[in-house]
């Protein structure tokens, strides 16, 4: 068996994920690190290049492939983010590729279908049976990122602010932030307020989406509605780039919004259908671009070793 090494980069807004593996798809080391995003991280470069140092004095590293935000959106950042790969491992095979496009090869195995993402942002990202791909939404938080992690905690501030004025109906969320964020609860207004202004950024205001889904498991109606809107915008990605596919093609999903069982089943009873369950992480769809790179078996078997190897090795 060729002892030849392939190494997988996973980057996202929040964070990145690094994955050696072997031609057996079994992850030897790992890495995680900050975001990487170029459009909002003035210092992704350092934080990329930091953190696959320590992969980079591997001498059987034969193929390299790097899942980036904003790769293939904005020419000069792509230029950027090919640049720094390719400067780090000259002596291996390398490709740069969306992050939204490796968890699309990871969750359908190479195959044709259609993934929704919704993670710290959203988008959708579609494969044909002839291979062409096609992408819908990604438009980032000041534009767009409708049904997102962040475009949900956002809500949920709105919510508990106009609910503690008194303009909605009072609503479990509000207590439910408060007690997450570790806010005094006596003076609501300068409480929240001084957090908005001085602590929060796009990765906490993201976080509480986690809080609004338990206190939908809980029955507040205005924590399920906003569960309700973001499966509503989801819906909008799916049905904005179906027609690229065939009829009733495979539809699954990704990112940490989809934690959440209540946003998922409203957004199945959306689209008509049930999602396949993804065959891969994203980390796992950067191994197997990298994998494709060497022309490696990418067979159930493969896929089973890198789906176990990674659920072992990124266990939270």
């Amino acid at each position: 068996m060729s002892e030849d090494l392939i190494l997988g980069i996973d980057g996202g807004g929040t964070k990145m994920m690094v994955a050696l593996a072997d031609r057996s798809g079994r992850i030897l080391r790992t890495g995680l690190a900050g975001g990487v995003n170029a459009m909002d991280n003035p210092d992704w470069r350092t934080e990329l290049e930091t953190h696959i140092e320590p992969f980079r004095r591997e001498k059987r590293l034969t193929a390299v492939a790097a899942a980036l935000p904003v790769y293939g959106e904005v020419a000069h950042l792509s230029l950027l983010l090919e640049e720094t790969i390719e400067q780090a491992f000259p002596n291996a095979r390398t490709r740069v590729l969306n992050d939204v496009d490796a968890a699309h090869l990871g969750a359908l195995a190479g195959k044709s279908g259609i993934l929704i993402l919704s993670g710290t942002g959203s988008m959708a990202w579609a494969r044909n049976a002839e291979g062409k791909p096609a992408r819908t939404g990604g438009w980032g938080d000041v534009i767009g990122d409708e049904g997102s992690s962040y475009w949900i905690g956002r809500l949920a501030l709105n919510v508990i602010s106009q609910s503690l004025d008194g303009r909605l109906p009072p609503t479990a969320l509000a207590k439910a932030v408060f007690d997450h964020l570790g806010l005094d609860q006596a003076d609501l207004m300068d409480s929240l307020g001084a957090w908005a202004t001085s602590c929060a950024n796009r990765s906490s205001i993201a976080a509480l989406s986690a809080v609004v889904d338990r206190t939908a498991l809980g029955g507040d109606a205005a924590a399920i509605g906003l569960l309700d809107l973001a499966a509503n915008e989801l819906a909008k990605h799916h049905c904005a780039i179906a027609g690229h596919c065939e009829p009733r093609a495979d539809w699954t999903f990704a990112g940490g919004t989809f934690r959440s069982t209540v946003l998922r089943k409203a957004l199945e009873r959306r689209i008509g259908r049930p999602p396949i369950a993804p065959k891969l992480p994203p980390i796992g769809g950067a191994l197997f671009a990298a994998a494709q790179l060497l022309d490696w078996p990418t067979d159930e078997g493969w896929i089973g070793h890198v789906a176990a190897s990674a659920k072992a090795a990124f266990a939270q």
